[in-house]
Protein backbone atom coordinates (compact mmCIF):
# COMPACT_ATOMS: atom_id res chain seq x y z
CA UNK A 1 0.00 0.00 0.00
CA UNK A 2 1.10 3.22 -0.92
CA UNK A 3 2.19 5.54 1.86
CA UNK A 4 -1.43 8.26 2.51
CA UNK A 5 -0.18 12.01 2.48
CA UNK A 6 -1.99 15.03 3.43
CA UNK A 7 -3.36 15.48 -0.06
CA UNK A 8 -4.93 12.77 0.04
CA UNK A 9 -6.52 13.53 2.71
CA UNK A 10 -7.44 17.03 1.67
CA UNK A 11 -9.01 15.49 -1.49
CA UNK A 12 -10.75 13.54 0.56
CA UNK A 13 -11.84 15.95 3.04
CA UNK A 14 -12.64 18.92 0.16
CA UNK A 15 -10.27 21.13 1.69
CA UNK A 16 -6.88 22.50 0.66
CA UNK A 17 -3.52 21.11 1.81
CA UNK A 18 -2.96 24.06 3.89
CA UNK A 19 -5.70 23.27 6.21
CA UNK A 20 -4.95 19.68 6.80
CA UNK A 21 -1.67 21.15 8.05
CA UNK A 22 -3.24 23.70 10.32
CA UNK A 23 -5.75 21.23 11.71
CA UNK A 24 -2.41 19.04 12.79
CA UNK A 25 -0.64 21.69 14.11
CA UNK A 26 -1.27 22.50 17.84
CA UNK A 27 -1.98 26.23 18.02
CA UNK A 28 -2.89 27.05 14.20
CA UNK A 29 -6.02 28.57 13.48
CA UNK A 30 -8.65 26.67 12.06
CA UNK A 31 -12.49 26.42 11.87
CA UNK A 32 -14.30 23.80 13.89
CA UNK A 33 -16.03 22.22 10.81
CA UNK A 34 -12.98 22.30 8.60
CA UNK A 35 -11.25 20.49 11.54
CA UNK A 36 -13.84 17.75 12.17
CA UNK A 37 -14.10 16.96 8.31
CA UNK A 38 -10.02 16.75 8.48
CA UNK A 39 -10.16 14.20 11.26
CA UNK A 40 -12.83 12.47 9.99
CA UNK A 41 -11.18 12.04 6.70
CA UNK A 42 -8.11 11.23 8.53
CA UNK A 43 -9.46 8.59 10.24
CA UNK A 44 -10.90 6.84 7.40
CA UNK A 45 -7.86 6.98 5.45
CA UNK A 46 -5.56 5.82 8.35
CA UNK A 47 -3.16 8.98 7.80
CA UNK A 48 -0.76 10.50 10.78
CA UNK A 49 0.88 13.61 9.98
CA UNK A 50 4.57 13.45 9.77
CA UNK A 51 5.98 15.33 12.65
CA UNK A 52 9.50 15.04 11.43
CA UNK A 53 8.89 16.53 8.39
CA UNK A 54 7.72 19.41 9.57
CA UNK A 55 9.81 20.14 11.62
CA UNK A 56 11.93 20.49 8.58
CA UNK A 57 9.57 23.15 7.74
CA UNK A 58 9.08 24.97 10.74
CA UNK A 59 12.37 24.70 12.44
CA UNK A 60 10.75 23.27 15.65
CA UNK A 61 11.06 19.74 16.61
CA UNK A 62 8.66 19.93 19.33
CA UNK A 63 11.09 18.14 21.55
CA UNK A 64 12.34 19.07 24.89
CA UNK A 65 15.61 17.23 25.72
CA UNK A 66 15.52 15.96 29.25
CA UNK A 67 19.08 14.85 30.93
CA UNK A 68 19.03 13.44 34.33
CA UNK A 69 20.93 11.38 36.84
CA UNK A 70 20.11 10.00 39.96
CA UNK A 71 17.14 7.76 39.33
CA UNK A 72 16.88 5.75 41.66
CA UNK A 73 16.33 8.31 44.27
CA UNK A 74 12.18 8.79 43.91
CA UNK A 75 12.11 12.08 43.79
CA UNK A 76 13.24 12.13 40.17
CA UNK A 77 11.14 9.84 38.38
CA UNK A 78 8.13 11.46 40.15
CA UNK A 79 8.98 14.81 38.94
CA UNK A 80 9.97 13.58 35.02
CA UNK A 81 5.96 12.34 34.74
CA UNK A 82 5.26 15.73 35.91
CA UNK A 83 7.24 17.88 33.59
CA UNK A 84 6.23 15.13 30.47
CA UNK A 85 2.89 15.54 31.32
CA UNK A 86 2.96 19.80 31.47
CA UNK A 87 5.03 19.98 28.48
CA UNK A 88 2.82 17.69 26.73
CA UNK A 89 0.44 19.95 27.62
CA UNK A 90 1.90 22.67 26.03
CA UNK A 91 2.56 20.68 22.89
CA UNK A 92 5.82 19.58 23.16
CA UNK A 93 7.12 15.73 23.75
CA UNK A 94 10.13 14.78 26.47
CA UNK A 95 13.31 13.10 25.49
CA UNK A 96 15.14 11.38 28.43
CA UNK A 97 18.69 10.93 28.36
CA UNK A 98 20.33 9.76 31.39
CA UNK A 99 24.09 11.62 32.35
CA UNK A 100 26.32 11.60 35.50
CA UNK A 101 27.95 14.17 37.17
CA UNK A 102 31.49 13.88 35.26
CA UNK A 103 31.38 17.06 33.06
CA UNK A 104 33.09 14.44 30.41
CA UNK A 105 30.34 12.21 30.56
CA UNK A 106 28.00 15.02 30.75
CA UNK A 107 29.15 17.22 27.26
CA UNK A 108 28.62 13.59 25.47
CA UNK A 109 25.23 13.06 26.59
CA UNK A 110 23.93 16.19 25.52
CA UNK A 111 26.05 15.87 22.02
CA UNK A 112 23.82 13.05 21.22
CA UNK A 113 20.73 14.95 22.28
CA UNK A 114 21.54 18.07 19.91
CA UNK A 115 21.59 15.80 17.12
CA UNK A 116 17.71 15.25 17.40
CA UNK A 117 17.37 18.66 16.99
CA UNK A 118 15.45 19.80 20.36
CA UNK A 119 13.99 22.71 21.17
CA UNK A 120 15.29 23.22 24.48
CA UNK A 121 17.04 21.23 27.59
CA UNK A 122 16.36 20.77 30.65
CA UNK A 123 18.89 19.54 32.90
CA UNK A 124 18.26 17.85 36.53
CA UNK A 125 20.69 17.03 38.45
CA UNK A 126 23.03 17.49 36.74
CA UNK A 127 25.85 20.38 36.07
CA UNK A 128 26.89 22.17 32.91
CA UNK A 129 30.41 23.41 32.13
CA UNK A 130 30.60 26.70 30.46
CA UNK A 131 31.81 25.48 26.77
CA UNK A 132 28.21 23.44 27.04
CA UNK A 133 26.44 26.48 28.06
CA UNK A 134 27.91 28.77 25.76
CA UNK A 135 27.68 26.16 22.61
CA UNK A 136 23.73 25.83 23.56
CA UNK A 137 23.71 29.78 23.89
CA UNK A 138 25.06 30.00 20.10
CA UNK A 139 22.35 27.45 18.67
CA UNK A 140 19.57 29.32 20.45
CA UNK A 141 18.71 26.59 22.49
CA UNK A 142 17.44 27.61 25.90
CA UNK A 143 18.42 25.67 29.07
CA UNK A 144 16.56 25.21 32.54
CA UNK A 145 18.41 23.99 35.38
CA UNK A 146 15.84 21.74 37.19
CA UNK A 147 16.36 21.37 41.11
CA UNK A 148 20.26 22.73 40.74
CA UNK A 149 21.72 25.62 40.17
CA UNK A 150 24.91 27.14 38.75
CA UNK A 151 26.54 30.96 39.60
CA UNK A 152 25.96 31.69 35.81
CA UNK A 153 24.01 34.11 34.62
CA UNK A 154 22.82 32.69 31.36
CA UNK A 155 21.29 29.90 33.07
CA UNK A 156 17.55 30.05 34.21
CA UNK A 157 17.03 27.48 37.16
CA UNK A 158 14.18 26.27 39.49
CA UNK A 159 14.86 24.60 42.85
CA UNK A 160 13.27 24.60 46.27
CA UNK A 161 15.00 27.32 48.99
CA UNK A 162 17.24 24.43 50.24
CA UNK A 163 19.28 26.62 52.13
CA UNK A 164 16.00 27.95 54.14
CA UNK A 165 14.71 24.07 54.27
CA UNK A 166 18.25 22.97 56.14
CA UNK A 167 17.49 25.56 58.36
CA UNK A 168 14.36 24.62 59.29
CA UNK A 169 15.54 21.05 59.85
CA UNK A 170 18.11 22.32 62.51
CA UNK A 171 16.09 24.62 64.29
CA UNK A 172 13.07 21.60 64.54
CA UNK A 173 16.48 18.73 65.53
CA UNK A 174 17.63 21.41 68.36
CA UNK A 175 13.37 22.18 69.54
CA UNK A 176 13.50 18.74 70.31
CA UNK A 177 16.42 18.65 72.75
CA UNK A 178 19.01 17.15 70.62
CA UNK A 179 23.02 17.60 71.21
CA UNK A 180 24.76 15.26 69.33
CA UNK A 181 23.58 16.51 65.87
CA UNK A 182 24.61 14.78 63.05
CA UNK A 183 25.29 15.34 59.13
CA UNK A 184 25.15 12.87 56.06
CA UNK A 185 25.50 14.94 53.04
CA UNK A 186 24.65 14.18 49.58
CA UNK A 187 27.07 14.77 46.52
CA UNK A 188 29.21 17.48 47.80
CA UNK A 189 29.49 19.49 44.28
CA UNK A 190 25.70 19.75 44.04
CA UNK A 191 24.49 22.83 45.08
CA UNK A 192 21.29 20.83 46.31
CA UNK A 193 23.83 19.63 49.14
CA UNK A 194 25.95 23.03 49.40
CA UNK A 195 22.58 24.99 50.13
CA UNK A 196 21.08 22.10 52.32
CA UNK A 197 24.31 21.98 54.20
CA UNK A 198 24.64 25.64 54.37
CA UNK A 199 21.38 26.16 55.78
CA UNK A 200 21.42 23.68 58.64
CA UNK A 201 24.85 24.69 59.71
CA UNK A 202 23.64 28.45 59.45
CA UNK A 203 20.59 27.12 62.30
CA UNK A 204 23.47 24.98 64.82
CA UNK A 205 25.06 28.05 64.74
CA UNK A 206 22.54 31.07 65.50
CA UNK A 207 21.29 28.29 68.34
CA UNK A 208 25.68 28.25 69.25
CA UNK A 209 25.86 24.35 68.85
CA UNK A 210 28.44 22.46 66.62
CA UNK A 211 27.88 20.19 64.31
CA UNK A 212 28.66 16.48 65.85
CA UNK A 213 29.70 14.22 63.33
CA UNK A 214 29.67 14.22 59.20
CA UNK A 215 29.75 11.76 56.77
CA UNK A 216 29.70 11.89 52.91
CA UNK A 217 26.41 9.48 50.97
CA UNK A 218 26.67 10.96 47.55
CA UNK A 219 23.15 11.06 47.51
CA UNK A 220 23.81 6.90 46.39
CA UNK A 221 21.76 3.99 48.75
CA UNK A 222 24.77 1.91 49.72
CA UNK A 223 27.40 4.78 50.51
CA UNK A 224 24.92 5.93 52.50
CA UNK A 225 24.23 2.51 54.10
CA UNK A 226 28.57 2.62 54.68
CA UNK A 227 28.28 6.10 56.09
CA UNK A 228 25.51 4.97 58.79
CA UNK A 229 27.68 2.17 59.96
CA UNK A 230 30.90 4.58 60.50
CA UNK A 231 28.95 7.25 62.32
CA UNK A 232 26.89 5.18 64.55
CA UNK A 233 29.52 2.82 65.16
CA UNK A 234 31.48 5.44 67.70
CA UNK A 235 31.94 5.53 70.49
CA UNK A 236 29.49 8.42 71.24
CA UNK A 237 27.51 8.28 68.21
CA UNK A 238 24.54 11.08 67.29
CA UNK A 239 21.42 11.32 68.87
CA UNK A 240 20.01 12.99 65.46
CA UNK A 241 20.60 13.02 62.04
CA UNK A 242 19.76 15.02 58.92
CA UNK A 243 20.30 13.06 56.09
CA UNK A 244 20.42 14.98 52.82
CA UNK A 245 17.72 13.63 51.00
CA UNK A 246 15.37 11.26 51.65
CA UNK A 247 16.31 8.34 49.08
CA UNK A 248 19.61 8.13 52.07
CA UNK A 249 17.73 8.58 54.94
CA UNK A 250 15.75 5.09 53.94
CA UNK A 251 19.28 3.60 54.19
CA UNK A 252 20.23 5.04 56.93
CA UNK A 253 16.90 4.25 58.56
CA UNK A 254 17.66 0.96 57.59
CA UNK A 255 20.93 0.27 59.08
CA UNK A 256 20.13 1.53 62.41
CA UNK A 257 17.40 -0.74 63.37
CA UNK A 258 17.89 -3.79 61.34
CA UNK A 259 22.02 -3.82 61.69
CA UNK A 260 22.76 -1.63 64.82
CA UNK A 261 19.57 -2.59 67.01
CA UNK A 262 18.66 1.27 67.61
CA UNK A 263 15.26 2.58 67.91
CA UNK A 264 14.24 5.30 65.72
CA UNK A 265 13.35 7.63 66.95
CA UNK A 266 13.64 6.87 70.47
CA UNK A 267 17.36 6.53 70.44
CA UNK A 268 17.86 9.02 67.04
CA UNK A 269 15.84 11.13 65.58
CA UNK A 270 16.45 11.05 61.62
CA UNK A 271 15.28 13.44 59.06
CA UNK A 272 15.77 13.97 55.27
CA UNK A 273 14.49 16.24 52.53
CA UNK A 274 12.27 16.04 49.65
CA UNK A 275 9.31 14.17 50.78
CA UNK A 276 9.04 11.42 48.26
CA UNK A 277 6.35 9.31 47.95
CA UNK A 278 7.73 6.43 50.81
CA UNK A 279 7.94 9.04 52.92
CA UNK A 280 4.72 8.68 54.59
CA UNK A 281 4.75 4.75 54.25
CA UNK A 282 4.61 3.69 57.64
CA UNK A 283 7.72 1.92 57.54
CA UNK A 284 9.71 5.25 57.47
CA UNK A 285 7.48 7.88 58.88
CA UNK A 286 9.88 10.70 57.52
CA UNK A 287 10.18 13.78 59.03
CA UNK A 288 10.87 15.60 56.10
CA UNK A 289 11.34 19.12 54.35
CA UNK A 290 8.64 18.69 51.06
CA UNK A 291 10.49 20.01 47.56
CA UNK A 292 7.14 21.81 46.47
CA UNK A 293 7.25 19.27 43.14
CA UNK A 294 3.95 20.51 41.49
CA UNK A 295 4.99 24.11 41.43
CA UNK A 296 8.70 23.38 40.48
CA UNK A 297 7.23 21.42 37.69
CA UNK A 298 4.98 24.31 36.78
CA UNK A 299 7.81 27.00 36.70
CA UNK A 300 10.39 25.59 34.90
CA UNK A 301 7.90 24.95 32.00
CA UNK A 302 6.52 28.59 32.55
CA UNK A 303 10.21 29.53 32.21
CA UNK A 304 10.95 27.49 29.14
CA UNK A 305 7.71 28.43 27.42
CA UNK A 306 8.80 32.23 27.93
CA UNK A 307 12.28 31.25 26.72
CA UNK A 308 11.07 29.39 23.60
CA UNK A 309 8.50 32.49 22.83
CA UNK A 310 11.17 34.80 23.65
CA UNK A 311 8.88 36.32 26.07
CA UNK A 312 11.49 36.26 28.65
CA UNK A 313 14.73 36.81 27.59
CA UNK A 314 16.32 36.97 30.29
CA UNK A 315 17.45 34.03 32.64
CA UNK A 316 16.67 33.90 36.42
CA UNK A 317 16.59 31.84 39.79
CA UNK A 318 13.65 30.90 40.60
CA UNK A 319 13.23 29.91 44.07
CA UNK A 320 10.58 28.12 46.16
CA UNK A 321 9.75 27.64 49.83
CA UNK A 322 9.23 23.89 51.14
CA UNK A 323 7.46 23.17 54.31
CA UNK A 324 8.99 20.83 57.14
CA UNK A 325 6.57 17.73 57.17
CA UNK A 326 6.53 16.62 60.28
CA UNK A 327 6.10 12.36 60.95
CA UNK A 328 7.49 9.82 63.42
CA UNK A 329 10.67 9.42 62.64
CA UNK A 330 12.20 12.34 64.86
CA UNK A 331 11.31 13.46 68.67
CA UNK A 332 9.19 15.92 68.44
CA UNK A 333 9.57 19.41 70.30
CA UNK A 334 7.41 19.70 73.78
CA UNK A 335 3.87 20.89 72.79
CA UNK A 336 3.86 19.92 69.07
CA UNK A 337 1.47 17.55 68.10
CA UNK A 338 1.47 15.51 64.45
Amino acid sequence: MSKVTSLDVAEKAGVSRSAVSRVFTPGASVSKGTAEKVRKAAAALGYRPNVLARSLITGRSRIIGLVVAYLENQFYPEAIERLSKALQAEGYHVLVFMASNDHAATQKVIDELLDYQVDAIIAASVGLSNDLTKRCEGLGIPIVLFNRHQYDDRLTSVTSDNVAGGCKLAEFLIAGGHSRIAHIAGWEDASTQIDREAGFMAGLKAAGMALHAREVGNFHFETAQAAARDMFRATLPPDAVFVANDHMAFAVMDVLRYELGLRVPQDVSVVGYDDVTLSHWPSYNLTTVRQPANAMVAATVEALMARLNEDDEAPRRITLDGPLIVRGSARKPEGMTL
